[in-house]
């Protein structure tokens, strides 16, 4: 089923981990919904723009999944409404940047980039049709616990 013109429910609920462990990644109606909103509002507005493969390592993730990784149930990973991702060889702040400053979303963060090394971290952004704040962080380690800021 395609979301969009470049992405697919596929790659946006594949997962190492369910796999492995046996568990359903399937999402609800809903839930594709939330994603097909994601691509079309999101996801492919940065291929678009870019004009190169947009490479999503963390999109849709049931509670069972979210359990099994150690992330909450609450993440809007479990909504549908959220990807982790990025563009290989553009620095991840340039894309985040980008995103920010040309497109609505809810949540965007800049995961764990450090600016000696560009290609560092990732980008999470989540979109939402109720409504969204706009809100832009920095996640970063300290003293082995993730801040944010």
């Amino acid at each position: 089923m395609k979301l969009s013109e470049n992405f697919s429910l596929i790659e946006l609920t594949k997962s190492q981990t369910a796999t492995r462990k046996g568990i359903d990644n399937t999402p609800s109606t809903e839930h594709r919904d939330n994603l097909k909103s994601l691509c079309e509002m999101v996801l492919q507005p940065v291929r678009d723009h870019f004009n190169r493969v947009v490479s999503v390592s963390s999109g849709y993730r049931s509670e069972e999944l979210c359990l099994a990784i150690g992330s909450k149930i609450t993440s809007q990973h479990a909504k549908g409404q959220a990807a982790d991702f990025e563009i290989y060889g553009l620095s991840n702040k340039e894309l985040a940047d980008w995103v920010h400053e040309n497109l609505d979303y809810d949540q965007l963060i800049l995961e764990y980039w450090r600016e000696e090394d560009p290609n560092s971290g990732w980008v999470h952004c989540s979109f939402n049709l109720q409504g969204n704040r706009k809100q832009y962080l920095k996640a970063y380690k300290e003293n082995g616990k993730t801040k944010y800021e």
